[in-house]
């Protein structure tokens, strides 16, 4: 395991603001669609956003017992702590329909992460949504991190698919300067993309995610168009799930 993965687990365990506002920030997104999904209608948005804080509650009170060296991927560990929150929310509606008690959330006392065996296991959409929370992260770095006519060069000839001509005169300057800009972050990116990945891989299998989307480390032009291609697509499958349509099936 990285030892960002481990350092950034560090940071949750000592309560860091900033590292829980990250998470947050990154996977809520992903915490309240999986929950809408699980909820089939049941549960209204703000139940969604309500649970979606209550997941990160409980996931405040695991962190603690947590190993993620045992070799559960992230997104599993997110995804049984939100099961667990969603479960108590209907234990207690249940319990409140029949007029008794609700059965306490309760969590596994060696991780606190498995779910229970009835639990719905990953699926493909959910794991694609944590893929795109994790590149969406490096590109909201990439744009606090690097001059801003670096990111705006980027954002219009990579995100927007304009041509090189095209940005130089929306940015009044030179396609060589748009060619300079765009390497510049293209650089910085997969830099912040390898940071990204590492704090948020708790295995092999999703450290090496990067690579087989395309976002690997890039050493030549050939690929750097590929690597470019492979961002567009994903940044047009987050805005489109933004926009409410559906998510794509992955390739």
């Amino acid at each position: 395991m990285h030892n960002l993965t481990t350092n950034f687990i560090g940071r949750l365990r000592a309560r860091d603001g900033a590292a829980w506002f990250e998470l947050w920030e990154t996977f809520g997104p992903v915490l309240r669609s999986q929950l809408a999904r699980w909820g089939r209608g049941r549960i209204g948005v703000e139940t969604v956003q309500d649970l979606s804080q209550d997941t990160m509650v409980a996931l405040a009170g695991a962190i603690d017992r947590h190993d993620p060296s045992k070799g559960a991927r992230f997104s599993t560990w997110l995804l049984a702590i939100a099961k667990y929150t969603l479960g108590d929310e209907m234990d207690r509606r249940t319990a409140q329909k029949r007029g008794g008690g609700a059965k306490p959330l309760t969590l596994d006392s060696d991780t606190g992460l498995q779910p229970p065996s009835n639990a719905a296991s990953p699926d493909e959409r959910y794991e694609l949504e944590v893929f795109d929370a994790k590149v969406e992260a490096a590109l909201r770095a990439l744009e606090r991190d690097v001059d801003m006519l670096d990111f705006e060069t980027f954002r219009l000839r990579t995100l927007e698919g304009k041509s090189g001509r095209e940005v130089a005169l929306a940015l009044g300057t030179s396609e060589p300067t748009v060619s300079r800009r765009l390497a510049r972050a293209r650089t910085r990116l997969q830099d912040l993309l390898f940071d990204v990945f590492a704090r948020y891989s708790f295995t092999d299998e999703e450290w090496t995610e990067m690579e087989r989307n395309g976002l690997g480390r890039v050493p030549n032009k050939t690929e750097d168009v590929a690597f470019d291609e492979s961002i567009a697509e994903i940044y047009a499958r987050i805005a489109m799930r933004r926009a409410g349509d559906r998510t794509p099936e992955p390739r």
